[in-house]
């Protein structure tokens, strides 16, 4: 299965896949123990970051909706 991102409404950034790397501002890899679904929090809240720990909660609104963005410039 290629890597696949979702957006999810009121919520985190979904990464499934079978073979993807998550890493940091330095290029270090996270330890992700093996998993091939983890979960990207984007409201901030959370105390596991840059991992969802669902402080979110009534707290972050988004309706997530597909869109084109316009051509690169030049």
């Amino acid at each position: 299965m290629a890597t696949k991102i979702t957006v999810l409404s009121n919520g985190s950034l979904r990464v499934e896949g079978a073979d993807f790397e998550l890493v940091d501002a330095q290029g270090q890899a996270y330890g992700l123990a093996g998993r091939e679904r983890i979960s990207i929090c984007r409201c901030g809240l959370s105390a596991n970051k840059p991992f969802c720990d669902g402080s979110h909660k009534g707290h972050f609104e988004h309706d997530a909706k597909a869109f084109d963005l316009p051509a690169p410039k030049a």
